[in-house]
């Protein structure tokens, strides 16, 4: 029988919940890798327990079948952008050709951000992390470099950083077309500072889409919902475009997925 709970009128309950919070996210951290190697579809199904067969119908019969395997990335709010950034310079890696291309826009991102009135002192580090890491990539890292960075706390999270600044300053500069998706009396400056640019932000379809736009990185998402179907549906941004990168997107979650 469940210990019965009794109100301590002394206790001060924020704080044993933010201490239990604290302690969850510790574990988390200490368990599961930012970026995580690859791993067989058969571990995805694990997570899911056996009554839950529609997850695991699609995972066995449809995933398993048109991809190799997944790549975690660890739970935390910033998985989009973080999968989005492992996978896309994975990518580049193996395409100097585009490499280049990726590597122009990058350096010219800083000055855009900095014309759109973001100050030039508070986007310097990110900017100047983010090109150190594609200089690694430009000089021939391996793999097992590139994932120590994106598993390194400091660099990872400054390279998250910086691709939600890109996707804020990309929203604002084209704010008559994208204001028009915004719920609420919000600005497309107060949607950004409050959604976009705040570490832990879960992103949506106007982050995809930007960031997809700005970088010229074309996205492939599959989605593992819960729709009665054994298959699972996908979307490319932007549309009609050719993918080069494939996120797995379960809700409130997005990991890479190989073909």
């Amino acid at each position: 029988m469940a210990e019965e709970f009794v109100f301590d009128p002394n206790k001060n309950y924020d704080d044993a919940t933010m201490a239990q919070l604290q302690k969850m996210e510790k574990e988390i951290a200490e368990n599961q890798k930012l970026i995580s190697d690859r791993v067989s579809f058969d571990s995805l199904s694990e997570e899911y327990a056996k009554e839950d067969e529609i997850y695991r119908t699609k995972i066995q019969q449809d995933l398993k079948n048109r991809y190799k395997c997944v790549r975690k990335t660890r739970g935390d709010g910033n998985c989009f952008f973080r999968a989005f950034g492992f996978a896309c310079l994975e990518n580049l890696s193996n395409d100097k050709s585009q490499l280049q291309r990726f590597l122009e826009v990058a350096k010219q991102s800083k000055s855009e951000l900095v014309s759109l009135g973001f100050p030039e002192f508070t986007i310097e580090d990110f900017h100047e992390t983010f090109m150190d890491v594609l200089t690694k990539v430009e000089n021939d890292c391996t793999l097992e470099e590139l994932l120590e960075t994106f598993n390194d706390q400091g660099l990872s999270d400054y390279i998250v950083v910086y691709l939600r600044l890109i996707v804020s300053g990309y929203l604002q500069k084209e704010s008559d077309f994208y204001s028009s998706f915004l719920e609420g009396d919000r600005t497309m400056k107060e949607f950004c500072n409050q959604e976009v640019e705040p570490m832990g932000k879960e992103s949506d379809h106007i982050h995809i889409i930007a960031l997809t736009s700005s970088l010229g990185v074309p996205v492939r998402v599959e989605y593992l919902d819960r729709a009665g179907t054994s298959t699972c549906n996908h979307h490319d941004f932007p549309e009609d475009s050719t993918p080069v990168i494939t996120l797995l997107y379960r809700p409130g979650h997005y990991d890479i997925l190989y073909s």
